[in-house]
């Protein structure tokens, strides 16, 4: 019985010492990307979340790939895909994102600089209210940053505000 009272004290010491001893976090967790960094347990979920002892919660940034998902799907990249050049785009618009079956691509680092642009192209029946195919190939010399953004905006020949819509989908540099 000694024995057991004994083994049971060493490890309250041990457990206490470990609480009082370990090293304590000394830089504040900002975004999800350090909350996943520092170890802390992600959920299961799209987008996923990140949740710290604290009780906070950060969220993986997809950009606006759910408001934007009953007109445009991107199925190539994915939100936060590390991508090199030459890069294939793939997905699906409905036929009023395009006119005369393309629309255009942009590429962006983390400063804002455009770094590359392609046409998307779609070889189906465009004139469609429906969800169709398109493909697009971007070739780019690799930035100086780890991050960027892919805009994939709505064909809009009226150049009109209120016709303006984009997916922006967030990417990494290989």
């Amino acid at each position: 019985m000694k024995k057991i009272i004994t083994i049971i004290i060493i490890l309250i010491v041990a457990i206490a010492l470990f609480v009082i001893i370990r090293p304590q976090q000394t830089e504040e967790i900002t975004s999800f990307e350090e909350c996943v960094e520092a170890g802390y347990p992600v959920m299961e979920s799209y987008p996923q979340q990140c949740k710290t002892p604290d009780g906070k919660t950060f969220t993986e940034n997809i950009g606006n790939e759910l408001e934007k998902d009953h007109l445009i799907r991107i199925t190539s990249p994915r939100p936060n895909e590390i991508i090199q050049s030459p890069l294939t785009i793939k997905g699906q618009a409905k036929g009023t994102w395009f006119f005369e079956a393309d629309f255009p691509i942009k590429l962006k680092d983390a400063n804002n600089n455009t770094i590359a642009t392609a046409i998307a192209q779609t070889t189906e029946d465009w004139m469609t209210e429906e969800f169709i195919s398109f493909q697009a190939e971007l070739e780019f010399q690799k930035p100086e940053t780890k991050e960027g953004t892919l805009i994939l905006e709505k064909a809009n020949p009226s150049g009109l505000p209120e016709n303006e819509d984009q997916l922006i989908i967030p990417i990494k540099f290989k």
